[in-house]
């Protein structure tokens, strides 16, 4: 397999968004990191924002899956519209659909998208990673191995959708930054 085969670049960016969640933890800021290396884009913006999205959205639980919105991130950064199209309702359409095919895949896989109920479903518990005691247990029951499979696994699955995008010509040219 050539390192710039599609499946080489979805093995690297499934291997390093597992590797960044393991060593650095923030599972959207993982999962951005790992698809960004693994298609060679610069994008320091792209990485800083999604540094709140980490366990449901500021560590709270209770919103999505953070290696999926991490991993939109990169679909709408390649996909996605820009300001000069920001009247353009019709524009972000593909970003969106390319985002729900994500989205539907981890549902398929964990039965939902939702951060505390896939820690359940992967670790028999959820966290409140903001309570030092839950935190240490979290470390415990190795967490962070666990989290690095979804972010590792749902970044693959991203990079496949854009690897298929952009083997259909249609990946858009991308914009400074």
């Amino acid at each position: 397999m050539s390192e710039k085969s599609p499946e080489a670049i979805a093995e690297r960016a499934a291997r390093l968004a597992a590797e960044y969640e393991r060593t650095c933890t923030g599972c959207a800021q993982s999962a951005v990191a790992g698809l960004l290396d693994a298609f060679g884009i610069e994008s320091e913006e792209v990485f800083k924002a999604a540094s709140g999205l980490a366990d449901g959205i500021g560590l709270s639980g209770d919103g999505s899956c953070g290696a999926l919105t991490g991993s939109a991130m990169v679909i709408g950064l390649l996909f996605g519209r820009g300001r000069e199209d920001h009247r353009d309702v019709m524009k972000p359409m593909q970003s969106y659909l390319l985002c729900k095919e994500l989205h539907d895949d981890v549902v398929r896989e964990y039965g939902t998208a939702r951060c505390h109920d896939i820690q359940r479903r992967i670790m028999g518990r959820s966290f409140d990673l903001l309570d030092p005691k839950q935190l240490e247990e979290a470390m415990k029951v190795r967490m962070l191995e666990h989290c690095a499979g979804v972010v590792g696994r749902t970044a693959r699955r991203a990079a496949e959708l854009i690897l298929r995008e952009r083997s259909q010509g249609a990946l858009r040219p991308q914009s400074g930054g």
